[in-house]
């Protein structure tokens, strides 16, 4: 069994208030899970107005399948006009 985490930070270009940010971080989480299948919550930056630490999960037994699940989710969250991806750390354990 090998689990795929990865780590990435957004900024949130027009949240002026925590319930925008967290509206934007909602839709963002639903739409991945569902989409990919994954875990995925907010670990970090709880009460910063523009930016977020996502952190996303996936067990499986392939790593190669794995790393591509998560380059995808990658892929999809730079192309959320609402948010900029500033940075992100894919690890297999």
């Amino acid at each position: 069994m090998i689990i795929g985490v990865m780590e990435f930070q957004v900024s949130v270009f027009d949240a002026m208030t925590l319930k925008d940010k967290r509206r934007v971080i909602k839709s963002l989480k639903d739409r991945i899970s569902h989409k990919f299948n994954v875990s995925i919550a907010e670990v970090g930056y709880n009460d910063q107005i523009r930016t977020a630490l996502m952190g996303v999960s996936i067990v499986g037994n392939d790593s190669k399948y794995l790393d591509q699940v998560l380059c995808k989710i990658i892929d999809h969250v730079r192309k959320i006009p609402q948010l900029s991806l500033i940075d992100y750390h894919i690890e297999m354990v």
